[in-house]
């Protein structure tokens, strides 16, 4: 058996830890086994999980610069006591650059870097994250992406027109997803949204997902529609904000925030429409769950055209008034005849239980060729 160890934020309910447990789930762990080094002393939704499938979680000083003296010290000390550790993959943005770094001065011979946004997020830490994508070549073996998208972001227009990169599916249980009368049914029924036009959103509440403008789209549309409700899936430290909103702008009543829960597969099903107004994505995991719902999906442009899988999903700019997001949800709410979109998902490679068998052949081949 080969252990992998990914390089994450923490794993709790996110995108990227998401698609990690998916593939997790469903490659042969006798053959491959994950490890997860962890950037946040929080612990995460997955850890339960994680440990109860034998996989180990290791939790780092963080990404302080200040600390990175500190984090060498560490990573060196879990090199020295891990030798069995060949492949390290980083999936923390720009500054997945820590491990990978770390990795390259212990002589860790396989060194992937894992893209997954199509922007950087420009906060105090711009400079340092600029500083640290630069130094991505010099400390990687293997480039991955979701998308072209993000392997532009990270690796440049050069090596995606020359295609040097990897692409790695955000794959997804597809059946767990597919529409399902009767779990929408049941849903509507538990939280009284028999007769609502429910739009929904699955996303952490930080400023990337654009809550506060599909608030304000939201009590656009409930103008027109009294029987509109929002419904918000996730958690984050812009909630109470979100919340706050929803307040002020007089439409607390319609909105419903689940939270971080492990059943958004049986929210899609109760949705009419999903909308994802984000100022930046890579290639969203809850695109292709939503799509596999057969949700009608309404995107902001600049979410990575990729995601647009089914005939049913459309692109907005953030920049277009009130009234086309308004008409947009209104055309969506007419497309009430959902199928089984199985077929879709796989041929577009999203179904995890083909990907895994392709992820999991990957690592093999990249341990076989760099410790023989």
């Amino acid at each position: 058996m080969i252990r992998v160890l990914h390089s994450v934020s923490n794993m709790d309910r996110a995108g990227i830890e998401t698609m990690l447990m998916n593939y997790y789930r469903h490659i042969d762990r006798d053959q491959v086994q994950f490890d997860f080094l962890c950037n946040k002393t929080k612990p995460g939704a997955y850890d339960d999980e994680i440990q109860r499938m034998g996989g180990k979680i290791y939790h780092t000083p963080g990404l302080n610069p200040a600390k990175y003296p500190l984090y060498l010290k560490y990573m060196k000390k879990l090199f020295d006591g891990h030798p069995e550790y060949k492949i390290v993959e980083a999936h923390n943005g720009a500054l997945g650059v820590y491990a990978l770094h770390a990795a390259k001065v212990n002589n860790i011979p396989v060194r992937i870097y894992h893209a997954h946004g199509a922007s950087i997020t420009k906060d105090w830490k711009l400079p340092l994250k600029l500083f640290c994508r630069s130094r991505l070549a010099a400390n990687i073996t293997e480039r991955y992406t979701c998308g072209k998208a993000a392997a532009e972001c990270y690796y440049g227009k050069e090596v995606v027109e020359k295609g040097n990169y990897d692409f790695i599916p955000n794959a997804i249980e597809v059946d767990r997803f597919l529409y399902n009368p009767q779990v929408r049914d049941k849903m509507r029924q538990q939280y009284h949204l028999e007769g609502k036009h429910v739009i929904g959103h699955v996303g952490r509440f930080m400023a990337q997902k654009n809550h506060t403008f599909l608030l304000d789209v939201f009590a656009a549309y409930k103008k027109e529609d009294k029987d509109a409700y929002l419904v918000l899936l996730g958690d984050g430290e812009l909630m109470e904000t979100v919340k706050n909103k929803a307040k002020e702008l007089g439409v607390a009543d319609s909105v419903l925030f689940v939270g971080n829960v492990g059943n958004a597969n049986e929210w899609y099903q109760a949705f009419d429409v999903f909308m994802l107004p984000s100022i930046w994505e890579g290639l969203p995991v809850v695109g292709v769950e939503a799509q596999a719902a057969d949700l009608p999906c309404i995107f902001s442009d600049n979410v990575t055209k990729e995601i647009g899988l089914s005939d049913k999903a459309s692109f907005l700019s953030l920049h277009a008034d009130m009234d086309s997001w308004v008409s947009e949800i209104q055309k969506k709410m007419q497309m009430t005849q959902r199928e089984n979109q199985e077929a879709l998902i796989t041929e577009n490679h999203y179904n995890i239980e083909k990907e895994a068998v392709l992820l999991q052949e990957r690592y093999l081949k990249l341990y076989g060729e760099n410790t023989l």
